[in-house]
């Protein structure tokens, strides 16, 4: 399927391109496709426009860090390029925590095995808290990473609101 001006296809054919934590969802799901990119323009504004897709078509997958007195906890936040999530207001209060911010990018790292700039919704472990602002799900497709930096997944957004802990929320500031 031809997206922007990247020939994406089904993820399942090319295990080369995703991350271990992908590929076990992407073979069982025929509608999570995949592209090749160049891993240096795998960051969303160089992204969108070396391959011609619209920011708000882009989502980004985020892992945040949540805290309330001693107890800390993570969670992924999904919202398109062209928005900015409330992190401290709706995530926040959504997360029942007192402070929430972005994970540092080690912690990322290891608790999802995706390479940092590339992490998705797709193979996230199950204890996160998948949170999914309302823009994404009114797309007709929507470009996420793909766990690794080389590539780019494809999907509607239906394949994200089914995933494991997923809730959709107007999570825009």
């Amino acid at each position: 399927m031809k997206f922007g001006t990247l020939d994406f296809e089904p993820a399942a054919s090319r295990n080369e391109l995703v991350s271990a934590a992908v590929r076990d969802i992407a073979a069982r799901n025929p509608e999570i496709l995949v592209a090749p990119i160049d891993p240096a323009l795998s960051d969303t504004a160089a992204f969108c426009e070396h391959y011609g897709i619209g920011m708000g078509q882009s989502a980004n997958c985020v892992i945040v860090e949540a805290k309330r007195a001693e107890r800390v906890w993570y969670a992924a936040v999904v919202v398109l390029a062209t928005t900015r999530a409330d992190l401290n207001g709706i995530v926040r209060k959504k997360l029942e925590a007192r402070k929430v911010s972005f994970a540092a990018r080690d912690d990322a790292i290891k608790m999802t095995g995706m390479e940092f700039g590339g992490i998705t919704p797709i193979g996230l472990p199950g204890e996160l808290s998948l949170l999914i602002d309302a823009h994404v799900t009114q797309q007709e497709y929507v470009v996420i990473g793909s766990g690794v930096r080389q590539s780019k997944l494809l999907v509607k957004p239906a394949v994200l609101t089914q995933l494991p802990n997923a809730e959709v929320l107007d999570l825009a500031q």
